[in-house]
């Protein structure tokens, strides 16, 4: 009880700290005269660089024919519509595979526009790089094979364990383990579909990502039968857009268009194609209702601009 009353405090402190970071501005604002940052960049070059993920299911990964799709895949889109509006002019899009370890370095240098991915907005992260309003709440737990005794965090011990280069999981595995002092083994594999493999293979007893991922692993590779995901949240994950720090009008273009999308309940319609229904990749659907953080988040960023 005591770790399920510090997971909820702690989501708390994190909606309002979200809340209060909303804009306050309920309009689009018109074109300023004269435009800067990437905004210029896309007016004078008719060109967007999204940089997306390959196995971030169902945010951002490909489809059979290859193409990137997904919940964060649809809501830049929606971003670039916006975008292309206020520069205008049409716009297109060059997609960028990014990874967990390259995606922040990818957006500072410029080499990426958007990131649209599975990406936590942190504190730490924040330093470097900018986030539109949050998209999704998550939070790290285990998946093992089914059978596997491990329950939990605490049942870690002696037992190997994936994470993902790159991810806020990775700091938090190693966090619990110093903290609690459980002598696990962490491994860390390059992309999520890496992990998962791992998983399969034996090599590790226990694959440690954020909830929504590894169910969009077992859902992507039908293998609900086989796998399951256990234990409490390890930590509480905020997932946005990311783009370059610094960037005023790109902000508050990002910011405008999400209080749209909420407000025109295109957030939750997009939710739902993505985590209520089939993906178009297997045919087999998440079912993961809207979490009433997220709810509350999408309903405060209508209210605080009306």
């Amino acid at each position: 009880m005591k770790r399920a009353f510090i997971v909820v405090k702690f989501a708390a402190i994190g909606l309002l700290t979200l809340a209060a970071a909303l804009p306050a501005g309920a309009q689009t604002a018109p074109a300023p005269a004269e435009l800067t940052g990437t905004l210029a960049k896309v007016r004078d070059t008719g060109t967007i660089t999204i940089g997306h993920r390959e196995s971030s299911i169902p945010f951002s990964y490909r489809s059979a024919r290859g193409e990137p799709i997904g919940y964060s895949i649809d809501l830049c889109k929606l971003l670039v519509d916006a975008i292309s509006e206020q520069v205008g002019r049409e716009i297109a899009v060059k997609w960028q595979p990014v990874t967990s370890e390259s995606r922040i370095p990818a957006v500072v240098s410029g080499q990426v526009d958007l990131e649209c991915g599975s990406t936590t907005n942190n504190l730490e992260r924040q330093k470097q790089v900018s986030f539109s309003p949050t998209m999704f709440v998550s939070g790290t737990k285990l998946m093992v094979k089914k059978g596997s005794a491990i329950k939990s965090f605490r049942d870690l011990a002696g037992k190997k364990v994936v994470v993902t280069a790159g991810t806020t999981n990775e700091k938090t595995m190693r966090d619990l383990s110093a903290k609690f002092k459980i002598d696990m083994v962490l491994s860390v594999a390059a992309d999520h579909a890496a992990s998962f493999a791992q998983l399969q293979s034996g090599q590790v007893d226990a694959f440690a990502t954020d909830d929504v991922l590894l169910y969009g692993l077992l859902a992507q590779n039908k293998a609900q039968a086989d796998y399951v995901v256990t234990g409490d949240f390890l930590s509480y994950d905020p997932y946005g857009i990311m783009y370059r720090k610094g960037d005023t009008q790109l902000a508050q273009l990002v910011n405008d268009t999400f209080h749209n999308l909420a407000e025109d309940r295109e957030i939750e319609r997009r939710y739902t194609r993505w985590f209520l229904r089939k993906l178009p990749s297997s045919g087999v659907s998440l079912d993961l209702p809207m979490s009433p953080q997220l709810e509350t988040i999408i309903q405060t960023m209508v209210a605080r601009t009306e």
